[in-house]
């Protein structure tokens, strides 16, 4: 590939991911306090990677104090002076805001500090849309990539907030090359009964999803995990579905259920996840110190795959 994508034999499946991205132009992002050696590492490699064009938006001194101590090369990036974290934040939402920036990524500061700015109401990035999270999960023992959400931002879900976060997923996945991608709605089983409301959300997603309140994806649920999982599993309980087994999307009941769930195929099947904010004007990639190389290059690469997919159907 003539920008070097593949950063790690991995399982491939990132790296068919990242194909993608060699014969796309690499996409302005606006870097808020990227003021960490991780945090401007992260995006110096994924412009390296010829993903992003970055734009870093910090205190000026420290940034190049930091590229300096690091041994980070800035070379012709553009470097946008605000005084400190929060100003960075507010700066890095007004570039995207003017179309300057196509998408936004989180440095140095905390992950609250820049969603208010996001979300704020006068200068904000808000759309109609519920804004939501999503893990795109490389996991070993599982045959392709697959998307965990909301294991971040919405902690009590309504059905009506479901539903977005249903949608952005949805079309996350198609902005990565899925014709119509396969959701798994989670519950504790997979029978529909008062006791447990997550089940009759689900039920109620799929039947939205028939009269098209949700488009573009084959949805199936209330499944319990197994069965979400295994097509062997789904049989033995007698559940015939097209999505059991093959799932492309996993719709979490809440957010500590998504947010175990993700950290558990991460530490205890050792996947690897890139992470987005979606719903907002633009994707917003939210990258952790703890990320390796490979999950900041990915989150950068799925965000970009988004950013163009947007271009050609807003």
């Amino acid at each position: 590939m003539s920008k070097g994508i593949a950063v790690s034999t991995g399982t491939g499946k990132y790296e068919q991911l990242l194909e993608k991205c060699a014969r796309l132009e690499p996409i302005a992002t606006a870097v808020a306090h990227p003021c960490e050696a991780s945090a401007l590492s992260g995006a110096i490699e994924a412009a390296e990677k010829g993903l992003i064009a970055p734009i870093l938006v910090g205190p000026r001194k420290k940034v190049e104090a930091t590229a300096e101590e690091a041994g980070i090369q800035l070379r012709e990036h553009q470097i946008v002076d605000v005084p400190h974290s929060h100003a960075s934040a507010a700066k890095a939402v007004e570039l995207v805001r003017e179309g300057k920036a196509e998408l936004l990524m989180k440095g140095s500061l905390h992950t609250d500090e820049l969603m208010g700015a996001v979300v704020s109401r006068d200068g904000g990035l808000r759309t109609s849309r519920r804004i939501s999270h999503v893990f795109v999960m490389d996991v070993p023992t599982y045959h392709k990539v697959v998307i965990v959400t909301d294991g971040a931002i919405n902690i009590a879900p309504t059905l009506e907030d479901k539903v977005d976060i249903c949608q952005n997923a949805i079309d996350l996945a198609i902005s990565l090359g899925l014709e119509r991608p396969k959701v798994a709605i989670l519950a504790a089983v997979e029978t529909v009964t008062s006791k447990m409301p997550a089940t009759i959300d689900a039920a109620a997603l799929c039947k939205m999803a028939e009269r098209k309140q949700i488009t573009g994806a084959l949805l199936d649920g209330p499944l319990a995990f197994d069965n979400a999982i295994s097509k062997a599993a789904a049989q033995t309980k007698g559940i015939r579905s097209e999505v059991a087994g093959d799932p492309d999307i996993l719709l979490a009941p809440d957010l500590e259920a998504g947010n175990i769930l993700a950290k558990q195929l991460s530490f205890l099947a050792n996947a690897d996840s890139a992470g987005l904010v979606l719903g907002a004007r633009v994707p917003i990639v939210l990258t952790s110190r703890a990320d390796s190389v490979r999950s900041r290059i990915a989150s950068c690469g799925v965000a970009m795959l988004a950013a163009h997919a947007r271009r050609s159907k807003p």
